[in-house]
């Protein structure tokens, strides 16, 4: 078989960021990324994606996605990326079956236990998902009012982390954490993202996470899939 013949039981996990597009498949060892902007379209996302993972054989896809995601499928354009993301037939696309979902329920259902978990992933925005019993249940919690007529995201993102600095970023981590599993009343809590590096501790009963999880997660997607996903 050549290096570029699909392997049937390979899967290419996706994750789609603000920053970057980070790839990995069933198989390899090591992940690889590309560059992503505000301007990056979902046709540019795929050929880059082909392009970067030409010499990898994959039989199935799965994406995770920096916005709602129902059913499968994107319900609204992204707000850190370009367009047409909503129309893209990504199966078509890559020639293979796809299965699209939240790229932070993506990272939470890697970074899964049991019971009742609450991810919330720091990093462009705020990314969150909640997973109870197997089931699976995105969240879109980054654009709920806050503080002084901002969001949730305007205070913890990458936002306010350049506006506020690290020290005053961190509290109100510490605030938003505590605000949001004492109203969801998560048994679990993980802190996810490219910025949970930033904090030199932990809110109390909260783990790290780790970038690793979403293709962990990605995998699972298809080997053992949750119950239902939202």
């Amino acid at each position: 078989m050549s290096a570029k013949a699909p392997q049937m039981n390979n899967i290419l996990v996706v994750d789609v960021g603000g920053t970057h597009i980070k790839v990995l498949a069933s198989g390899h060892a090591a992940r690889r990324q590309i560059p992503s902007s505000p301007t990056l379209t979902a046709v540019q996302m795929v050929k880059a994606v082909k392009a970067l993972t030409a010499d990898w054989g994959y039989a199935r896809v799965s994406i995770g996605f920096p916005g709602p995601v129902r059913h499968g499928k994107i319900t609204a354009e992204p707000t850190h990326l370009g367009g047409g993301w909503r129309r893209c037939d990504f199966e078509a696309a890559f020639g293979c079956p796809v299965k699209l979902i939240n790229d932070a329920a993506l990272q939470a259902f890697g970074s899964y236990r049991t019971g009742s978990m609450l991810f919330l992933g720091l990093g462009t925005g705020l990314g969150s998902a909640l997973i109870v019993d197997h089931v699976i249940a995105p969240l879109e919690l980054a654009h709920l009012p806050y503080k002084k007529g901002g969001t949730y995201e305007d205070y913890v993102g990458v936002r306010g982390l350049e506006r506020c600095g690290k020290r005053k970023w961190r509290r109100h981590v510490f605030d938003v954490v505590a605000r949001l599993k004492a109203a969801l009343q998560a048994e679990d809590l993980v802190l996810g993202g490219g910025n949970v590096k930033l904090l030199d501790r932990l809110p109390e009963g909260a783990r790290r996470g780790d970038n690793l999880n979403a293709f962990k997660g990605g995998y699972r997607l298809w080997t053992h899939p949750p119950l239902a996903t939202g």
